[in-house]
């Protein structure tokens, strides 16, 4: 049907020569037209060859008219069609769009949801370390601190020690003295 549309599309598109712009190709045929020419200009009514060619001719056009209508018709409809069904598929590229903006922002909360986890676990993580190692240094400093606290007892006891025979030298030099 194609073939038709493009075939009564070329037929109505291109000019119309009348016979006299139209160059001759032989002489035959220049003979023949200026015989036609001749014939309906001197007797005002047409001849009969001419009449059939003419009638042929409307037929012709007329039936090649309703063709093209036809095809008009029918590409319009065809448009309309056509334009309908990209609307619809707009429509639901638009559906499918905004379905995909709702899937994304899910994704992203989750995500986000996710990332705040990480990071309070690595926080914690961190916390944990630093508790570890704070935990570590009070253990140090405790056990450094029972060093000292043994030093000291050491010392209170060696001062004691010290203090009684301070006093019995005393005691001694005393009764030396005396």
């Amino acid at each position: 049907m194609s073939s038709l549309y493009s075939r009564s599309k070329d037929l109505s598109s291109r000019p119309r020569k009348s016979l006299s712009d139209s160059p001759p190709s032989s002489p035959t045929t220049k003979t023949f037209r200026q015989d036609r020419v001749s014939r309906s200009d001197s007797s005002g009514i047409d001849a009969p060859s001419d009449r059939l060619t003419s009638r042929t001719y409307t037929r012709r056009e007329n039936r090649l008219a309703s063709l093209s209508k036809t095809e008009d018709d029918s590409a319009n409809k065809d448009y309309k069609k056509m334009y309908e069904e990209a609307l619809s598929e707009n429509e639901k590229l638009k559906s499918r769009l905004a379905d995909s903006k709702q899937e994304l922002s899910k994704i992203h909360s989750q995500l986000d949801r996710v990332t705040q986890k990480q990071d309070r676990i690595s926080e914690r993580s961190t916390v944990l370390e630093s508790e570890k190692r704070e935990k570590e240094a009070l253990e140090k400093r405790v056990s450094g601190m029972e060093e000292e606290l043994k030093v000291l007892t050491e010392l209170k006891s060696d001062n004691q020690r010290l203090k009684d025979e301070n006093g019995a030298l005393i005691r001694v030099i005393s009764k030396l003295s005396k």
